[in-house]
């Protein structure tokens, strides 16, 4: 192996790192921050003061982080599990204390056949090890939208009204 790559990405230890799509890397550090790399690029970071304002941020930190392409799994050393838009970093989905512990370990389920099965209608499922001794599994329920139809008739509605609108303010206009 050579070392093709070398810069300073936290302040002390990493405790996780996780491989991405689009050659991105997640790591976790001792310093209370989770942060996404593009090379030696922070292209983006969470302060655990910053995330869950109100709790000090001496007492956790993020312990483990998976990334699967749309979403980025965190435990902490408190014992929580969240889940966050990966481009984004939006929280999705948290559970205070999920473990008694130490979060020590995350991983999405992947999305195999099998994988599927465990899915059922939600839109991800995160695995959790904590030091208490146990697995968990965490399933974020499929967010709702709107259909891409419902959509385009309500922008069709509102240029017609706005043009509706426009021909009753300004007679002639049209």
């Amino acid at each position: 192996m050579k070392k093709t790559l070398e810069f300073k990405a936290h302040d002390g230890e990493i405790e996780d790192i996780a491989l991405g799509p689009d050659n991105k890397v997640v790591t976790a550090g001792r310093d209370f921050q989770c942060c996404v790399w593009q090379q030696d690029q922070l292209v983006m970071g969470l302060r655990w003061h910053e995330n869950l304002p109100g709790i000090p941020d001496k007492a956790y930190r993020y312990q483990a982080c998976r990334d699967s392409g749309t979403f980025l799994g965190l435990g902490t050393v408190t014992g929580s599990v969240a889940i966050h838009i990966a481009f984004s970093l939006q929280r999705l989905y948290y559970v205070k204390e999920a473990h008694g512990i130490v979060v020590t370990d995350v991983a999405f389920v992947p999305e195999s056949r099998p994988g599927r099965e465990l899915l059922g209608g939600h839109e991800a499922a995160l695995l959790s090890v904590a030091v208490d001794s146990r697995c968990k599994l965490h399933l974020l329920p499929t967010r709702r939208s709107l259909p891409v139809w419902l959509l385009l008739l309500l922008c069709a509605g509102l240029i017609v009204a706005t043009i509706l609108l426009l021909q009753l303010a300004f007679p002639g206009f049209l």
